[in-house]
């Protein structure tokens, strides 16, 4: 089992803050899925999604030209997890560089740590490089971790944090702030972030899903100095890697809902630039219908990006975005 972070190193990274600006959030407000629970309501969860996670998002599509609430760019990433050998992602580079990706679309794939400067030296420059995890601070005495300096020094642009791998099978999620500190000390450093929230199958199944996700949020929130550099990923735990994807509906609902929550707790106009894309399960099969929703601005992708031409088909999704006025 790998180590799981511990409280004491967690208290020692814990310093002062200052000026830290202060979020509302109450948890006394309480779910069933993803609507208001009342007293009268007899929920009953049944096994993986009860009907009533079946939603449409009260929101109206888009009228415009391309159905997006948000006014940022198109956003695919590309994490290949703890995947490949040298020949398998040559071979994989090598089908990126010749794949036809749309122009509108930010491209960004997350290799190994291992191959990072391999894929930089021999990946088109088209797509650009992230690393799938860093150090909360400065390098040094670090057994086994990476410094955003060292990522840097290397040409990654971006850094994945707080998936939900690194919350729960390596213990981060024991420590919110340890993820915000994070996200701060990238950005400082001129990184940009992914920055993963999402739910346990549950958390969802207890009408959590709104409460876990915004207490994510919050500790991003209480640590970036500004959100121009942040890409927000909402991926339902219940959906990576298994198979299950939450329905278009399912995942526009909170995408709303995080919309919404940045509105409220930092700005209009964050609220309106910052990208929410979703991740879970997400293939050429299935993210045409995803993207059409009007708040999921791009995609996390997992299995399917170390198939090229896949990826492709996802990257290239950007066009049912794209409707009649």
């Amino acid at each position: 089992m790998a180590a799981v972070t511990s409280t004491s190193l967690a208290s020692r990274l814990s310093t002062p803050k200052t000026a830290a600006p202060s979020h509302s959030y109450s948890p006394a407000t309480q779910f069933s899925g993803l609507r208001r629970s009342f007293s009268n309501l007899d929920y009953s969860p049944q096994p993986l999604f009860p009907p009533n996670l079946r939603i449409s998002s009260p929101r109206k599509p888009c009228r415009g030209i391309v159905a997006m609430a948000g006014s940022g760019k198109f956003f695919v990433g590309g994490n290949w997890k703890c995947n490949g050998t040298k020949d398998s992602i040559s071979k994989l580079v090598s089908d990126l560089n010749s794949a036809k990706l749309e122009a509108d679309v930010d491209v960004v794939v997350a290799p190994p740590f291992v191959y990072l400067d391999h894929v930089r030296n021999s990946l088109t420059d088209r797509i650009e490089i992230s690393a799938q995890n860093s150090w909360v601070g400065k390098g040094g005495a670090f057994t086994g971790e990476i410094s955003v300096e060292q990522l840097k020094d290397i040409g990654c642009n971006w850094v994945i944090l707080g998936h939900s791998e690194r919350r729960h099978v390596i213990g981060e999620d024991n420590h919110f702030q340890f993820i915000g500190k994070k996200a701060a000390y990238a950005l400082s450093q001129g990184l940009k972030i992914i920055a993963c929230i999402g739910e346990l199958l549950q958390e969802r199944e207890a009408g959590k899903t709104f409460e876990v996700c915004f207490q994510q949020m919050k500790a991003f929130a209480d640590a970036v100095p500004s959100w121009d550099d942040v890409v927000v990923a909402y991926e339902p735990v219940w959906a990576i890697g298994t198979g299950k994807v939450a329905t278009p509906q399912q995942a526009q609902e909170v995408h709303v809902a995080v919309r919404d929550w940045l509105k409220k707790n930092v700005s209009d106009e964050v609220a309106s630039k910052t990208r929410i894309i979703y991740g879970g399960s997400v293939n050429g099969s299935n993210c045409a219908e995803l993207a059409k929703q009007e708040d999921i601005d791009g995609f996390l992708v997992g299995g399917a990006s170390l198939k090229g031409p896949e990826f492709a088909v996802i990257v290239n999704s950007v066009t049912s975005k794209k409707v009649t006025a």
